[in-house]
């Protein structure tokens, strides 16, 4: 199988900007769910601009092991992601890859609605 749908779809995600595993896995309808998309992401070849490090588990964790995470901590905060206790912001450096009903938007983005009393 070539991994080049997953990389070519990574390579969209804007700068400070991340998406999970299992989103990247569901947008490309991936068997295995979101264990391949970390496979194929483990499997990325250096030199070909795929920015890996935007990629992160479930509500924004990091889930790489030592010593990538250290650096995938650095890349998403040199691109002005906020990290708190190894997670990220979802609300706000979140996104959905296209496929979804928030195609390619940032997630977290949708206005909330406000009830209005009848008194």
């Amino acid at each position: 199988m070539s991994w080049d749908p997953v990389y070519k779809l990574v390579k969209q995600i804007p700068r400070g900007r991340v998406t999970t595993y299992g989103a990247l896995a569901k947008a490309l309808q991936l068997r295995g769910g979101a264990r391949t998309a970390g496979r194929a992401l483990a499997a990325s070849p250096s030199g070909r601009g795929i920015p890996w490090h935007r990629v992160v588990g479930e509500r924004g964790k990091l889930l790489i092991p030592e010593p990538y995470a250290s650096l995938q901590r650095k890349l998403l905060e040199s691109e002005g992601v906020k990290i708190v206790e190894f997670r990220v912001d979802f609300a706000k450096h979140g996104w959905a890859p296209k496929g979804g009903k928030s195609a390619g938007k940032k997630v977290g983005s949708r206005k909330k609605k406000t009830r209005v009393s009848s008194n």
